[in-house]
């Protein structure tokens, strides 16, 4: 018969630590699965011969009432065949749902020693996320276990809440990210042009690279790179500002390096924006050159028609937002033959490897000969592993598209 509790109160089968153990083990990360599997492990090693997690969709409401809440198995531990014949209990955990406390029974299976059921839902803060199932041959449940696989799985609940929000603010982020990255300004057509924006993986959150382009007079295109520091939503909101204030200083035809220092004069004024490093690159098609200047930004690379590339040397100023200024410009041809490729520095840096030998390792790729600009940065991302980054990855190539013959 189902009961709220176990049969034998004076039988405290709690091991010693297990609340510890129970705080240390479960949640230590962000990952719902993670903490699905640490749940259904923790109440293994205490209280259980098998356990199971199932969840309620995320977008269910916060206490589902209904005979079918949709509920899809997360985790399992333990020995497993014995959640086959549980399945008897799927009823106790729609009531433990409903219900929003343990729920536990005795399954008798024709002459077999009985098996104990608790179902308990994961419930916090007045939301519930699914339900917990445990099941052990054997006597019933004492109250200390159930009270301590009740509290196991309010534990798994509030990470579970945390992760939820955690997974809700990274998808608006990135809606955000994407919706001001889609429409880069449109160049001039006398330049091909290939961007890409990779967001990393695991729990990171997205922050706030970002690639312009600003047409100029006479043919010319001003291209932007650049990466404000720190990740999440501010980030990105500070990104959207540096696009929009180095778009309107650009608009003004001043060289690179003078748009530089305005615009870090005026963030350095306003004083509430994170410092950004940044890259611009004005090109001039007709006379086949390109004007660089750098505010604490990674060099670009520049691959020839051959597919062999060059790391540009360029000094480097600031970062913008410090006030300090002091940015210089740097000249150099641009035949086109030659592909222009600026990053931010999730493209090349990797844990514990200094950023020379990152950045020796762009240069020093070999691309297909003649390729296309969308072609190349395909391959730059691929012989990268740019999909698996540590860090955001903004990645802008351009080349000077060939006239016509007369």
């Amino acid at each position: 018969m189902a009961g709220r509790g176990g049969a034998d109160p004076a039988g405290d089968r709690t091991p010693p630590g297990a609340m510890e153990d129970a705080v240390e083990s479960i949640g230590t990360t962000l990952d719902e699965q993670t903490t699905c599997t640490e749940l259904a492990a923790f109440v293994c090693r205490h209280f259980c011969d098998a356990a199971a997690v199932d969840l309620l969709p995320a977008d269910a409401p916060a206490t589902p009432q209904t005979p079918d809440p949709g509920l899809s198995r997360a985790a399992t531990a333990g020995h497993t065949e014995l959640l086959t014949p549980a399945r008897g209990a799927r009823p106790l955990a729609v009531r433990a749902l409903d219900e929003g406390h343990p729920i536990t029974a005795s399954l008798d299976l024709s002459g077999l020693v009985p098996r104990q059921v608790m179902t308990v839902p994961l419930l916090a803060h007045g939301r519930l996320y699914g339900v917990l199932l445990t099941v052990r041959r054997g006597p019933a449940y004492t109250d200390a276990e159930t009270t301590g696989t009740h509290y196991a799985a309010r534990l798994a609940a509030v990470h579970l809440g945390h992760s939820r929000q955690h997974n809700a603010l990274r998808s608006t982020v990135l809606d955000l990210q994407r919706a001001l990255l889609a429409e880069p300004g449109r160049p001039h057509p006398n330049l091909d042009l290939a961007t890409r924006y990779l967001p990393a993986g695991g729990s990171t959150l997205v922050g706030g690279d970002w690639f312009e382009t600003v047409r100029l007079h006479f043919g010319r295109t001003l291209l932007v790179v650049g990466d404000v520091m720190g990740h999440g939503l501010d980030a990105a909101v500070d990104m959207n500002a540096y696009r929009s204030m180095l778009r309107y200083v650009a608009s003004t035809d001043l060289p690179p390096h003078r748009v530089l220092s305005r615009v870090d004069a005026a963030v350095a004024e306003d004083g509430t924006r994170r410092p950004a490093t940044c890259l611009l690159v004005q090109v001039d098609p007709a006379r086949g050159t390109a004007v660089l200047t750098a505010a604490g930004h990674l060099p670009p690379v520049v691959f020839a028609g051959d597919g062999t590339g060059e790391l540009l040397n360029l000094p480097v100023g600031p970062p913008l937002g410090t006030g300090v200024g002091g940015y210089e410009p740097t000249t150099r041809s641009l035949a086109p033959d030659d592909t222009l490729v600026m990053f931010t520095d999730g493209l090349v840096e990797r844990r514990g490897e200094d950023i020379d030998e990152s950045l020796a390792r762009l240069a020093g790729l070999r691309m297909p000969p003649g390729a296309a600009a969308d072609e190349l940065l395909d391959e730059v991302l691929l012989k990268l592993d740019a999909r698996h980054a540590e860090d955001d990855v903004a990645v802008l190539v351009a080349r000077i598209r060939r006239r016509p013959p007369a």
